[in-house]
């Protein structure tokens, strides 16, 4: 037999309580979760006791319907980008009218800038049919961007090779291992190029086993900077950037940001950074004129290029660790070195600000072995 409607007054037999509405345009609206069917009451006020003779509709009772699991929580993709905008105030309380920011890039799920550009590759390798279900991921890499690889490859199950020189730090090695990545090691000085002449070979020996990702020679790399970091920079100075920094290791970074940044504004002044020479120790950075150049770098792209010394990247390190309380790697120190160097040569005209951005490709978290966090 069909369950009947039941009125208000019916309900209160249900041992359903309802509260005095007062209210001009009372709206009983809550579907009741029990086996009759609902009747939604609507009148100029209900009182407790009292059954509005209105009746507007009547439904059958029935649950509510799950949420979208699906859209709970994220994946590990969903985490890729959007990393936050951090100031240095306390570096440029001396420089008025100077704002100095950071793109905090650990904040991705692998730890670095690096994840944009493996998600990128990745994904367009899947797309090409290039990166088939039975290949291994293979590449060179100075750490981060394998490391992203390897968080990948665990997460979606693909397996990864990956060449690296002997003189990473020991975290990026036992992240590498945690994730389960083969590693073939190279001769250390020979820097990222023995790793890449590496991979080139492996690659050329076994083309049926291997999807060669070649980061230093992949558009996907840079267009994931193109796509996501400028735009989110654009959105997080809301506009008014004026100098952009970053440090050139496949320059996938810098190509892409800048490009997309100059798209938007003209006017805004990129400047692109290195080591001082072949022989440095900011990991993942390329000193261009010794190394073998990365085909996606267009070197015309840079208003102006510095080159900086290891030394004064570890001693900016050491300082924003202790005044400003951020652990960063060594190449972000080096970002941040530059960008406030940048600052001071500034002639700013009292309505002119500088709104200054670099990349901090990742944390200290990475380098707390090495020796420089100690000396003075």
């Amino acid at each position: 037999m069909q369950a009947q409607p039941k009125t208000v007054r019916g309900l209160f037999t249900d041992c359903i309580r309802l509260q005095s509405f007062s209210s001009k345009d009372t709206i009983l609206h809550s579907l009741f979760r029990t086996s009759l069917h609902i009747t939604i009451v609507t009148g100029e006020q209900f009182e407790m006791g009292q059954t509005s003779t209105k009746l507007a509709a009547t439904f059958p009772a029935h649950h509510a319907p799950e949420p979208d699991l699906a859209r709970l929580g994220q994946s590990l993709r969903d985490r890729v980008g959007n990393t936050p905008l951090l100031r240095f105030d306390k570096l440029t309380s001396h420089l008025p009218g100077v704002t100095l920011l950071g793109k905090a890039e650990w904040h991705n799920p692998g730890g670095s800038v690096k994840d944009r550009a493996a998600a990128g590759i990745v994904a367009a390798g899947r797309r090409s049919g290039q990166f088939g279900p039975k290949k291994i991921l293979l590449d060179a890499t100075s750490g981060n961007t394998g490391i992203a690889y390897a968080m990948l490859g665990a997460a979606e199950g693909f397996p990864v090779t990956l060449c690296m020189p002997t003189n990473v730090s020991g975290e990026r090695k036992q992240i590498l291992s945690a994730y389960g990545a083969n590693i073939i090691y190279t001769d250390p000085a020979d820097g990222s190029d023995g790793a890449i002449r590496m991979a080139r070979e492996l690659a050329a020996k076994h083309p049926d086993l291997y999807f060669y990702a070649d980061q230093y020679s992949n558009d996907a790399n840079w267009l994931a900077h193109y796509h996501g970091t400028a735009n989110e920079i654009w959105q997080q100075t809301e506009g008014r950037i004026t100098h952009f920094v970053a440090m050139l290791g496949t320059s996938g970074t810098f190509m892409g940001t800048t490009r997309r940044l100059r798209e938007l504004n003209p006017t805004i002044r990129c400047i692109s950074l290195q080591p001082d020479s072949a022989f440095h120790g900011i990991e993942g950075a390329k000193h261009m004129a010794s190394a073998i150049v990365p085909k996606i770098y267009d070197a015309t792209l840079a208003d102006e290029n510095i080159e900086i010394a290891t030394e004064d990247a570890h001693a900016m390190a050491r300082r924003i660790a202790r005044e400003c309380g951020l652990l960063l790697g060594i190449s972000a120190a080096a970002g941040v070195f530059a960008s406030l160097k940048l600052a001071e040569q500034l002639q700013l005209r009292r309505e002119q600000p500088a709104v200054i951005v670099t990349i901090l490709c990742d944390s200290g978290d990475k380098y707390l072995s090495e020796r420089f966090w100690t000396e003075k």
